[in-house]
């Protein structure tokens, strides 16, 4: 009897389903049990918010492409239908867990911590007194009830706007038995979940119950058969035409506004609600059966995360944690002077992001300073970085790239980009058809010997204080003449399109940041093939350019060791004998958000590491300005690879690994000596009760082991005295780091 044939494995995994995989992962967190319990709630409403712009960018786009008449198949062999059809499926899948964890696991937990969201028929005298005299004065003055009839259309539903859905029939009964649809807008101004007197403990109720409760107030003279409270989902692409365009900035504007009216890609109604109901705005919205979710449960979980900041409950949250404070070395009067000794490396949020912004406020107050120049891509409303850029406006030359074509924060940097303007600042919008996704400052200083001398901060991460205390990061600040004079060139290239054959030693998209990628990976295979020491650890967002995929498959059949640390969409497909065996794929989603890229490379034993804003995706490699650059420091290098990776590579608590085929697996915590969890880790370093040694034995080095802690002299701690480092049996530096790397 001949053995079944085994089907061909696949090169690359899907895009989507591999991010809607991240995005069960994040489900996890909501899940378990260790997490503290309005942490977990804050994970559920993120899984909500990451699906909502899944919807509204990934699906939208693939809608438009089978509209279009797309039939060709994407690199892992699906059609577009295909992928509709594999996507309905999965997100179904996805929103019932949603709601089982938030039915079964979260709200009978939140009980039992005296925290409780009701529903009408739960409310106690004094709590329906309350709700009855905030409809009065509170709600009602915001509420427009619509019936929808011949001199009344059907009403504009706005973008992820929560609305209530009625069935209505006329109690004077002369235009017959006509049942009418009636629809309100639950007001936006108003919190969504309402808190209601309660002597025990917390209590709240949903704004939209409160509507449908009102209903009757707001609709006299009908007879309410049905209703139900829905949300609709809308394309929010931006479409613009930047080489027809006279300003790109009046272009995004203009996209902006119509964003909000964009086609329907998704209906979330309540579970509960009637069929006639569902139909009716079904066929309103011109959408197909899959595009329809039922909600066991608030229409808008994400809106949940509400509870967390209303809920005074230390003990329900993470513990805060003071993170390292960077300062001036001893014999060095400024930050400038500090620089010119050795550059200073920064892993937020461990180490504080004040530096950073210290860094841009010293440039912008200092009168030696002559000239400032940044990219922006993402900052917060009230940014003390663009503060600085402002007050520098009126006595330097001040120089702002910013990126207005971002994401959903479009309108906050036009905004960002006006004030800047009045200020005297020269704003640039980047360069047509790429956005400026690179984060770097650059500062020219008169020195007192009448040199002028250039100053850099280059990242991984946004110019946003805020995001900084929860997204992980890195920074360096250096007076490395080589690097920013490359800092430089990619400012005239970003704001006179200069464009230099290369930007050593950095590297720069789209100009030779996808080649020189390729070429690294190569020259590890080559070492490989050589009998020499090959390895590589790479930390990004995401993995999906074909071509660097391929690079990878090449070096593991080559022999080299490949260790990817990739958060989010990864497709690649790992564990393919004969062509990915030597490469390993592990994802890690805790408290923070693990944001920063940094590729490691061992190349014969004259390590190189690179940090920068670029992910290995198509985007990033060829329709953004990307930057990446060299730690040159050996210090730096050494906390990097013992400090930072190491941690993550010993990680058995928050890692999930991925399987061959795309499924992932969490990584057996105690299965190899005790939990280590990098985040909690490398919290304890800023806070000095741990140190590089105590890291389970996991990176390669060439000496014996040195406490990189006590030689960084890049952060000065200002928390209480170090502890004992709690220390665990490791093999020598160079077997430590031999491991490490893997």
């Amino acid at each position: 009897m001949s053995r079944p044939q085994r089907s061909k494995p696949k090169l690359f995994l899907n895009r989507s389903l591999s991010w809607l995989a991240f995005n069960r992962r994040v489900l996890e967190e909501a899940e378990d049990e260790s997490n503290p319990l309005l942490e977990r709630v804050k994970f559920l409403a993120i899984t909500a918010s990451n699906l909502d712009e899944f919807f509204e960018i990934r699906i939208a786009g693939l809608l438009q492409h089978l509209e279009e008449g797309a039939v060709e198949p994407g690199p892992d062999g699906l059609t577009p239908a295909e992928e509709a059809a594999r996507l309905a499926e999965a997100t179904h899948q996805f929103v019932r867990l949603q709601y089982e964890c938030w039915n079964r696991k979260l709200l009978p937990a939140l009980a039992a911590q005296q925290i409780r969201v009701h529903s009408l028929n739960d409310l106690n005298d004094e709590q329906r007194d309350m709700v009855d005299d905030y409809c009065r004065t509170e709600l009602d003055a915001l509420l427009t009830p619509v019936t929808v009839d011949p001199a009344h259309p059907f009403p504009r539903v706005l973008h992820k706007a929560l609305c209530q859905a009625l069935l209505l029939r006329r109690r004077r009964r002369a235009t017959g038995n006509a049942v009418y649809m009636g629809v309100v807008t639950v007001p936006r101004a108003l919190p969504r979940l309402v808190r209601l007197p309660d002597k025990h403990g917390d209590s709240f109720i949903a704004l939209a119950d409160l509507v449908a409760m009102h209903a009757s107030r707001m609709y006299r003279g009908y007879e309410i058969l049905s209703g139900g409270a829905f949300r609709i989902t809308r394309n929010s692409n931006l479409y613009l035409q930047e080489e027809e365009s006279r300003s790109v900035l009046e272009s995004v504007r203009t996209e902006l506004h119509n964003r909000r009216k964009g086609d329907a890609v998704r209906l979330e109604i309540k579970a509960d609600a009637n069929e006639e109901i569902i139909s009716r705005l079904q066929a309103v919205f011109e959408l197909q059966h899959w595009q329809v979710y039922r909600t066991a449960g608030p229409v808008n979980i994400s809106r949940l995360a509400h509870l967390y900041s209303a809920v005074d409950r230390p003990d329900l949250k993470f513990k805060p944690f003071q993170p390292r404070v960077w300062s001036l070395p001893k014999g060095t009067r400024d930050i400038w002077g500090a620089l010119r000794q050795r550059d200073v490396l920064l892993h937020h949020p461990f180490d504080s992001y004040d530096s950073v912004v210290s860094f841009i406020e010293s440039a912008a107050q200092d009168p030696a300073v002559l000239s400032i120049k940044q990219t922006l891509y993402r900052t917060n409303e009230k940014s003390p970085i663009m503060e600085a850029l402002v007050q520098a406006g009126a006595s330097k030359e001040v120089t702002v790239v910013v990126e207005v074509k971002a994401r959903f924060d479009e309108a906050s940097n036009i905004k960002w980009a006006r004030e800047l303007e009045d200020a005297g600042v020269q704003v640039f919008h980047g360069l047509v058809g790429l956005k400026t996704h690179c984060k770097l400052t650059l500062v020219a200083r008169k020195e007192p010997d009448g040199v002028i001398r250039r100053y850099a901060h280059l990242g991984t991460g946004n110019y946003n204080p805020t995001t900084a205390n929860f997204y992980t990061d890195m920074s360096l600040l250096t007076a490395n003449p080589e690097i920013t004079a490359a800092v430089h060139n990619v400012f005239n290239f970003l704001t006179a399109y200069s464009e230099q054959p290369n930007y050593n030693p950095l590297l720069v998209a789209p100009v030779d940041l996808a080649e020189r990628v390729a070429n690294l990976i190569a020259r590890e295979a080559d070492h490989a093939r050589a009998g020499k020491p090959a390895r590589i650890i790479a930390k990004v967002n995401s993995l999906l350019d074909k071509d660097v995929v391929q690079e990878f498959y090449r070096a593991s059949q080559a022999g080299v060791q490949v260790e990817l640390i990739v958060r989010g969409i990864c497709s690649l497909n790992p564990g393919i004998r004969g062509l990915s065996k030597n490469i390993q794929v592990r994802s890690i989603v805790g408290r923070f958000l693990e944001h920063s890229r940094i590729y490691y490379f061992q190349n014969g034993g004259e390590e190189e590491i690179y940090m920068g804003s670029a992910d290995w995706m198509p985007r990033n490699l060829h329709e953004r300005v990307e930057v990446v650059f060299p730690l040159q420091d050996a210090l730096l290098r050494e906390r990097v690879k013992t400090e930072i990776l190491a941690a993550y590579l010993a990680d058995n608590v928050k890692t999930r690994f991925l399987q061959r085929g795309g499924d992932y697996r969490r990584a057996a915590a105690g299965g190899k000596g005790a939990p280590f969890c990098a985040q909690e880790f490398l919290i304890d370093v800023a806070e000095g009760r741990r140190d590089a040694a105590s890291i389970p034995a996991a990176l390669p080095a060439k000496t014996a082991r040195r406490k990189v802690a006590a030689k960084r002299a890049t952060t000065t701690r200002k928390t209480a005295p170090a502890k004992a480092a709690v220390k665990t049996p490791l093999k020598s530096q160079a077997d430590r780091i031999q491991t490490a790397r893997t």
